[in-house]
């Protein structure tokens, strides 16, 4: 390993636990061999976060390193950590920089496991059914086995970006933070974002095409994994739901299902699987991909994945956010 692997704890080669037997790993697949990426700034980790991993770690029989990500070495950690190849890559960070190392490992990379260390923590509640890290960190090295993690790919000419559950465009796109504000049970949050969300909207509709077909228009377009979507059992494309509220009256019923239940059966929305999308408004486009907010510019290109990378999670994964 290079010195960019350089290890955030004392407890580098090999952690041991002499006072204790080791735990059993998973019986799915050897792992001789563990790197854990920790990002101590994302919002849900914590300065004590490297060291309460090496105490996890050390209840198991395998080598260890962990290593705390600084920004200015950001791209050198990342990539020493896959050219190691260890068997698995654990990373405790937020969603945006969890999917850009799945993204960056792809299908060919070892195994990567997205612990949740975020806000949102939307791929690794889908993986491990739990927004506790240690849990999830326990959860992968004693029941986990290799899964293939489809996804789509959003794209706007200058911006890139993988998701593995869901992809809002479209004003309806700040929901998302509203429903994770219920959530957590911050209901005064949650109606400042809602009503911020329906601000927002009637402000021109989007045009969309599926899998080539003629334009329709919708005042948002949501695009799902087949990992966490309700609707679909198989990898065979992303789920596409197009939201048509007519008025204000409706997108407030539509906001309310979105928060608060299965909004597909709402009268306002359909769904389909499809390969590609293609979404065009006169203005910038709004989006939350994987809980990350973006602007798009004013024509996106959506894709699916069939297998976007492997992961270290339950088989079947928990999927606690299925939606």
């Amino acid at each position: 390993m290079t010195d960019t692997l350089t290890p955030a704890t004392d407890a580098s080669a090999m952690v041991e636990n002499p006072t204790a037997e080791p735990r059993t790993l998973t019986p799915h697949l050897s792992l001789d061999r563990v790197i854990m990426l920790v990002n101590p700034l994302a919002g849900g980790v914590g300065p004590n976060a490297a060291d309460e991993a090496a105490a996890i770690l050390a209840d198991y029989a395998c080598e260890t390193t962990i290593v705390a990500l600084d920004g200015g070495q950001f791209d050198a950690q990342v990539q020493a950590a896959l050219d190691a190849r260890p068997d698995v890559l654990f990373v405790l960070a937020g969603d945006g920089t969890a999917g850009t190392i799945a993204s960056r490992a792809g299908p060919d990379g070892p195994l990567i496991a997205p612990l949740p260390g975020g806000t949102m923590n939307m791929l690794p509640r889908a993986l491990y059914g739990t927004a506790d890290w240690k849990i999830a960190l326990r959860r992968a090295l004693e029941e986990g086995a290799p899964q293939s993690v489809a996804g789509g790919e959003v794209t706007d000419g200058r911006f890139r970006q993988a998701f593995y559950c869901a992809a809002i465009l479209g004003s309806p796109a700040l929901w998302a933070p509203a429903r994770e504000a219920v959530r957590e049970g911050k209901l005064g949050l949650a109606w400042a974002y809602g009503r911020r969300a329906l601000k927002r909207a009637f402000t021109g509709r989007m045009r969309f095409s599926l899998d080539g077909r003629p334009d329709r228009r919708a005042e948002a377009l949501v695009l799902i994994s087949p990992m966490i979507s309700k609707a679909m059992d198989e990898h065979t494309g992303l789920e596409a739901a197009a939201m048509n509220p007519a008025d204000a009256l409706q997108a407030f019923r539509l906001a309310a299902h979105a928060v608060f239940d299965d909004w597909r059966q709402d009268p306002a929305v359909t769904t389909k699987a499809i390969q590609q999308a293609t979404v065009r408004a006169r203005s910038r486009i709004p989006a939350v991909i994987d809980g990350e907010p973006a602007l798009l510019r004013h024509e996106a290109k959506v894709r699916f994945i069939r297998t976007a990378f492997r992961a270290l999670a339950p088989n079947p994964p928990t999927a606690e956010d299925s939606v």
